[in-house]
């Protein structure tokens, strides 16, 4: 069988930082921060490492709107409490997964928990925005909760670590997300000298978002924390190398290969979509939030 490297098309610094709310200070590599083919992963910001002081009143970001997507936020460090205009609610603590379809419409809003606020502490996350096909974006809110132990895992051999799989497949071991189209959304776990592979479709857009440590990628090309590593839609498989303890965020998947049209919280496909979603938005048709 003929092995074909998937090639780095960029290796990326993080971006001035930037707060949402006052509750997290991230970095967006995409799509401000760079203009980067990840569909469907339509944004990303990463709140690196920070340690925020104690405080009463929790940071966070109050009530807001979204349509047309999906959020997922990856817990590190830290604690995040959330509510939304469906009726879910609860708290993300470190390793554990929020996966919100805001799809036709919901209201939101995200603060640190109540205790970690009242004691302060070290606070890292990763958001991500993932965009719906048109025939999805109008579909009924929903909400995937995925807490760390139901997260399944792959041992990488020689305890060298291991691949948490949240979404996609790895090695026949299924994600916990469940997906509007194929994509795979992997954390990975490496020891200094731990190596892992993987292969995805040529045309799949690829990155990966090192989280802490020093790696090498096709035996070739360095990165470290804080950084992005964006592939080109070439070649199927790419082989990680720890150079010390790492934790890596890895997202590939197909293209939604349809029109963008993004406006503040909503990501829809023609401009007439998006006065649409503001004039529900101010009609009411989000549904209701306390503050």
């Amino acid at each position: 069988m003929n092995i074909i490297i998937k090639p780095v098309a960029a290796i990326l610094k993080a971006t001035a930082p930037n707060m949402v709310g006052d509750g997290f200070r991230v970095h967006n590599f995409f799509p401000n921060g760079y203009r980067l083919k990840m569909s469907p992963f339509f944004l990303l910001d990463y709140n690196a490492k920070i340690n925020f002081s104690a405080r009463e009143k929790p940071r966070g970001v109050g009530i807001h709107p979204h349509r047309g997507f999906e959020t997922v936020t990856i817990v590190y460090h830290g604690a995040i409490a959330h509510e939304d205009s469906a009726g879910n609610s609860g708290v993300i603590y470190p390793g554990d997964v929020q996966w919100m379809t805001a799809a036709s419409g919901i209201l939101h809003k995200e603060y640190h928990e109540q205790a970690f606020s009242n004691t302060g502490g070290d606070f890292q996350i990763v958001q991500l925005w993932v965009n719906l096909p048109s025939k999805y974006k109008m579909s009924k809110p929903k909400y995937q909760g995925i807490k760390h132990n139901a997260i399944n895992k792959v041992a990488i051999p020689s305890d060298g670590g291991f691949v948490e799989v949240i979404a996609g497949e790895y090695e026949s071991v299924k994600g916990a997300a469940i997906t509007f189209t194929p994509m795979e959304v992997y954390n990975i776990k490496l020891k200094s000298g731990a190596t892992v592979t993987f292969d995805f479709p040529a045309d799949y857009n690829t990155g990966i978002l090192v989280i802490e440590g020093d790696i090498k990628i096709n035996n070739s090309e360095n990165s470290n924390a804080t950084h992005f590593v964006h592939f080109k839609n070439e070649g199927t498989q790419i082989t990680i190398e720890a150079q010390t303890d790492s934790i890596i965020l890895l997202l590939s998947g197909e293209p939604i290969n349809e029109p963008i049209a993004a406006y503040g919280p909503f990501l829809m496909n023609t401009q007439e979509e998006i006065q649409q979603a503001i004039g529900d938005y101010n009609r009411g048709k989000f549904g209701y939030l306390e503050e």
